[in-house]
C-alpha cells in the first residue's frame, strides 16, 4: 500500500514540474486594476496642475511602483528565487547608482569650470 502512494506521490510532483505554476485569475485583475489606479492618480497629478518638485516625485513614485508592479507579477519576480531576482533586477540598479553619479560630476564640474573660468558654457 505504501509502495502505491509514493508511487502516486512522485507521479503528481512529476506532473506539478511539467506543468508548472498556475496563479489565480484574481491576482491578475488585482494587479491590473491597482496599475489602472496608478496611472490615473499619475496623470491626476498633471491634471490638477502640481508644480515644482512634488510633481515629479509623485510621477516617479507612481511609475517605480507600477514597474515594480509589473516585474514582481507579470514577469514572476514574485516566485523566483533570490538569485535569479539578483541577476535579473541587480544590473539595472546598479547602472542607475553609475548614472547618478555620473550627474553628481558632471554639477562639480559645471560647477568648478564657472568658478574658475568665470561665465557658464
Amino acid at each position: 500500500m505504501s509502495e502505491t502512494t509514493a508511487h502516486a506521490q512522485v507521479q503528481t510532483a512529476h506532473v506539478q514540474a511539467h506543468t508548472g505554476q498556475q496563479h489565480p485569475l484574481r491576482l491578475y485583475f488585482l494587479v491590473w486594476g491597482l496599475l489602472f489606479v496608478l496611472s490615473a492618480a499619475s496623470y491626476m497629478v498633471d491634471y490638477l496642475g502640481v508644480q515644482s518638485y512634488l510633481r515629479w516625485t509623485l510621477i516617479l513614485l507612481f511609475m517605480m511602483l507600477k514597474a515594480g508592479l509589473i516585474v514582481a507579477v507579470f514577469m514572476h519576480m514574485a516566485w523566483e528565487r533570490l538569485a535569479l531576482v539578483y541577476a535579473i533586477l541587480l544590473p539595472p540598479v546598479l547602472v542607475l547608482v553609475f548614472v547618478a553619479l555620473m550627474v553628481s560630476e558632471a554639477d562639480y564640474t559645471i560647477f568648478t569650470r564657472v568658478a574658475f573660468f568665470g561665465t557658464g558654457p
